[in-house]
């Protein structure tokens, strides 16, 4: 495995990217004040911008670090972070990672998340070199279940009484996904692209 850092990565919507002291007003504008979106989270709502200034400051401090993965996710139609998503924890022993993320209330339910995902799992498989990486969320989260899902990625259980976040200690689901999985997924979903190429370019005719 090679440890990278936080690399820019673009999808058809999204600059995936380090943050910079100046994401703090959007960061605490667009999803780290609302009690909504930290409901699931380990950490609680910003009470003001200074908050989300000092976590910034922790992480571009951290961004010196090969191993230290935290991407913001900006949303190119209008120039804005609108959530992160980061490499929370990984074992350099077993080549295997945990993700987390969250996003503002008003981009849910627009695929935006499963995009940010799709990039950063090729990220830490094809070039980063993991071979295994877990997703967690407490078992009433079930929104964030189903970016795991579209993310191809496979529910292993749930463990009870497993984790901590301001709804205090709750069951927590779990999924992961291997390399060798995300390999079949990504030549399936290629072998699908061409087929409805060639469908369109015969219709054409």
């Amino acid at each position: 495995m090679r440890h990278m850092g936080t690399s820019e990565l673009e999808t058809d919507r999204l600059i995936l990217r380090r943050f910079t002291m100046e994401d703090a007003e959007p960061m605490y504008r667009n999803w780290a004040s609302d009690e909504n979106v930290t409901k699931y989270l380990t950490w609680p709502a910003h009470a003001n911008v200074g908050v989300t200034r000092g976590v910034l400051k922790d992480w571009i401090a951290k961004y010196s670090e090969a191993d230290f993965y935290n991407w913001c996710i900006e949303l190119k139609e209008i120039g804005e972070p609108i959530g992160n998503l980061a490499v929370v924890s990984h074992d350099d022993a077993t080549d295997s990672a945990t993700m987390g993320w969250c996003m503002g209330v008003r981009w849910w339910g627009r695929g935006i998340m499963p995009e940010a995902g799709r990039a950063v799992l090729q990220y830490l498989f094809a070039e980063v070199g993991f071979n295994r990486i877990v997703a967690k969320h407490d078992v009433e989260n079930r929104k964030s279940g189903r970016v795991m899902q579209k993310l191809s990625m496979v529910q292993e259980g749930t463990f009870r009484a497993s984790g901590r976040n301001n709804r205090g200690v709750v069951d927590e689901v779990v999924y992961s996904i291997l390399r060798e999985d995300y390999e079949k997924t990504q030549a399936k979903d290629m072998q699908l692209t061409w087929r409805r190429k060639t469908r369109e370019e015969t219709h054409g005719r």
